[in-house]
């Protein structure tokens, strides 16, 4: 961002291309991002959105679009009064979506922006919704190294999938914002929540824009064109030949979140959801806010902090934007508005109703989620749908792989436990041996893809593989974060040499523990000690095993000398946001990385030099 006296005239000098005549008419101290890569722009409806509008957009300007292309209808609390002061401070492109008869408003607004001067003439576009935030890992975390990179793979898109975020347990309206509001997420492999959404390079004569994805024109398809695409995925990996021509999610080969992911707020608090549910929707669909619908979009497995490496940039946007009056105005008349109109609803029988409604569907485990009814996959309609073309393409693509076999993607950190688990007391299921310790194939406690870990003997198998090999001889070992007790209990039996403490600041995984190791014939003792307090009972151990996501990277930043070795695994790298940190914090009290043969996508491993 360019603030300064010299603004007003840079930016009349170049305006971004097709910009209207009301486009920076106001002068002000923040501008549009210069990006190296052309403009790069987003397209988005909005109805009603005037709480968080501010947010939306100081958000993707701080990522790096250049220009936002916003369609509303039917507002009725000055959204597109913010979208039109907007565009007169030069930041955004406000257009009317004037919907026909018969057309929902989504597909209506993508027909005007397939015309808009704005969209037709950028050099990238991205569709995407108002609850939706791009959030990316790769680099700085903005658009001109994301772009930069894949442009020198030589690719013209990216596919980027949905991680869906929940209410986190909020239930109250809160002014604060929703991207750091909501930290809980769906587990990487959840695939009912791996829709995508395309940035791309755009150009109106050869494609038409889509929610999901563009689609290609028809008389471009038999010809050298499609040889052109070539699209990556969230980890920067070529995309296959099939999405070139169809297909709206991420399958098992595509899925990718190394580099970018589109985080989607689809519920945030239980009051913000009453809100929502009584004022309709961009698409017009009856009923769509409902408790089926809750359960499907309140996910809150893993812990997801990426989003906080925008914190300064964006809050110091969203200040500069609330220093226009006209903006600060209708912002704050729009949040005043939703929490006169929550005040009302309060008052009613039927939000007791929501909550009590809403707080069954999230109790829903994953595994019973059901995201549309079910439908068999009809083979032959697929085909009959897909040109000569595409089935030459796809025929040879699957050839291909099959004669160069592409290297296995590789593992990502997935959650083992619920974020509700209502597991106090001990129901009928089957155990099963997991190495030495025998673990409970619980749907209470455990989530699907921990269910079949354990079903299968494999539960955290690299770590009860490897961990027994590399602790030191009679060490004292810490574990933060003890989970169902496995680990802990694991290494009572492989290492009796060992003095282990462990802690588990989670109540709700207390009972489970307790139960895993009265099972397994674990008794606490002077070499096996559950605690409290990890810092005053052990504050020396010889090696830290560090799987609590509430341990934070200062927490970690002053060691004692004692410590020889740190393990970072579990909910703790689950929810890491920034590893590069944590490592320069280590390294800096004398740590190296370890390496011991673990996958370190699913533990770090590090040690300091004897002496």
């Amino acid at each position: 961002m360019v603030t300064g006296k010299g603004m007003k005239a840079e930016r009349k000098a170049k305006p971004p291309r097709g910009a209207s005549a009301l486009f920076g008419t106001v002068p002000f101290g923040v501008r549009r991002h210069a990006s190296p890569h052309g403009q790069v722009t987003a397209v988005s409806m909005m109805k009603d959105e005037g709480p968080y509008v501010i947010e939306w957009v100081a958000h993707h300007l701080a990522v790096g679009f250049t220009d936002l292309v916003v369609y509303t209808n039917d507002c009725s609390d000055g959204t597109d009064d913010m979208l039109i002061r907007l565009e007169e401070l030069g930041l955004a492109h406000h257009r009317r979506n004037v919907i026909p008869e018969g057309i929902r408003p989504q597909p209506s607004a993508l027909n005007y922006a397939q015309e808009e001067p704005v969209v037709c003439q950028s050099d990238w576009v991205m569709v995407f919704d108002a609850d939706e935030f791009l959030s990316i890992r790769h680099g700085d975390g903005t658009l001109d190294s994301l772009l930069a990179a894949a442009t020198e793979q030589g690719a013209n898109g990216i596919v980027v999938t949905w991680r869906i975020f929940g209410s986190g347990g909020v239930v109250d309206w809160s002014r604060a914002p929703v991207t750091e509001q909501y930290l809980m997420a769906a587990p990487t492999d959840w695939n009912k929540g791996w829709g995508v959404k395309t940035l791309f390079k755009f150009d109106p004569d050869y494609w038409k824009l889509g929610i999901h994805r563009p689609k290609m024109k028809n008389r471009h398809i038999d010809t050298p064109f499609p040889d052109t695409v070539k699209w990556l995925n969230g980890s920067g990996r070529p995309m296959e030949e099939y999405f070139k021509f169809r297909g709206w999610r991420s399958i098992t080969r595509t899925l990718g979140y190394d580099w970018v992911q589109l985080n989607h707020y689809a519920v945030k608090s239980v009051d913000s959801y009453a809100i929502r549910k009584l004022r309709g929707n961009v698409n017009n669909k009856k009923d769509k806010y409902n408790s089926d619908y809750w359960s499907l979009q309140d996910r809150n497995e893993v812990r997801d902090e990426t989003m906080l490496r925008y914190s300064e940039k964006r809050g110091a946007l969203i200040a500069a934007l609330l220093e226009d009056p006209v903006l600060n105005r209708l912002h704050h008349a729009a949040v005043e508005r939703a929490e006169a109109r929550l005040a009302e609803i309060k008052a009613t029988p039927a939000y007791a109703d929501l909550v009590a409604d809403l707080a069954k569907a999230s109790a829903k485990p994953l595994g019973e989620i059901v995201a549309k009814p079910p439908q068999a996959r009809d083979r032959e309609k697929i085909a009959a749908l897909m040109s000569d073309v595409e089935k030459r393409r796809t025929a040879k693509a699957k050839e291909e792989r099959k004669a160069n076999p592409v290297e296995t993607v590789k593992a990502q950190p997935s959650a083992s436990y619920l974020s509700r688990i209502v597991a106090e007391t001990e129901s009928p299921c089957e155990w099963t041996a997991n190495h030495t310790v025998l673990l409970p194939q619980d749907g209470r406690v455990f989530t699907p893809t921990a269910l079949a870990a354990i079903a299968a003997g494999k539960f955290e198998r690299g770590l009860a593989r490897r961990m027994p090999q590399t602790l030191p001889k009679g060490a004292g070992v810490l574990i933060l974060g003890a989970g169902c007790g496995f680990l802990a209990a694991h290494l009572a039996r492989a290492r009796p040499d060992l003095a282990l403490a462990l802690a588990e600041a989670d109540p709700a995984l207390l009972p489970i523990l307790r139960r895993v190791l009265a099972r397994n014939g674990v008794e606490q003792g002077e070499r096996f000690r559950l605690i409290e307090d990890p810092a005053a009972t052990m504050a020396g151990p010889k090696a830290l095993i560090v799987a609590d996501p509430s341990v934070s990277v200062a927490g970690l930043a002053a060691l004692p000398p004692v410590t020889e070795q740190v393990y970072l695994c579990g909910r703790f790298l689950e929810g890491l946001s920034a590893l590069s940190d944590l490592d320069d914090s280590l390294k800096a009290q004398g740590f190296a990385d370890a390496g011991f043969g673990f996958d370190a996508a699913l533990t770090r491993a590090y040690a300091r030099p004897k002496a």
